[in-house]
């Protein structure tokens, strides 16, 4: 039996064009899950209860917040990419790839996944920490697509900011949770509506 050596292990980068479609969504739900582990965890550890934190509110007064906030950001999402040059909000083609040919069930699917488990850790367990300054920095810095552009990096530490800012506001993780996921998925469809145009 050959023995196990470490040292001829290699690591290498792989592009988003190297991935095919099941290794993406995996990679994508893989991390999402331990994103919320993570978070809920973080919760645990902080005294807090998880159930709690996801509390219905008993009203739908945040969705006003909710709705505002991420027609806010979508707007200026739609008027950055037209004046700005397609180089300077580059992602590396992730939301392209993870969009563009999905069903709008699993575009919706993916959105919600992913607005709640990294509310979960961000707001509901980092913001608890270290407040909305030190949280949207390390929330744009796990955005790691956009660090190569410094206006997508603003705007989502702009994003987290408003996000936090929502949450201290309503007194709900519903809120932020909302928010994101209006955001995601109006762009996820944005991606996806404009790929059927162009067939």
């Amino acid at each position: 039996m050959k023995k196990f050596d470490i040292r001829n292990l290699k690591v290498r980068k792989a592009s988003i064009n190297e991935l095919g479609d099941r290794l993406l969504l995996a990679n994508l739900y893989l991390t999402q899950l331990v994103t919320f582990i993570i978070g809920l965890l973080w919760v645990i550890l902080q005294g807090r209860n998880p159930i709690r934190l996801f509390a219905w509110p008993g009203s739908f007064e945040f969705l006003g917040w909710s709705i505002g906030l991420s027609a806010a950001i979508v707007l200026l999402d739609v008027a950055l990419s037209r004046w700005m040059p397609e180089e300077a909000m580059d992602d590396g083609g992730v939301n392209e790839r993870i969009f563009r040919t999905r069903p709008i069930w699993h575009i919706a699917l993916i959105c919600l996944v992913v607005s709640i488990c990294e509310e979960l850790l961000f707001r509901g367990a980092i913001q608890h920490s270290f407040g909305p300054y030190w949280t949207s920095i390390l929330f744009a810095a796990i955005h790691v697509r956009y660090l190569r552009h410094w206006i997508p990096t603003g705007m989502v530490f702009a994003i987290s900011y408003g996000f936090g800012w929502m949450y201290v506001h309503t007194g709900t993780l519903w809120a932020p949770i909302a928010a994101h996921f209006l955001v995601d998925l109006i762009m996820g469809l944005i991606i996806r509506l404009r790929r059927d145009k162009q067939v």
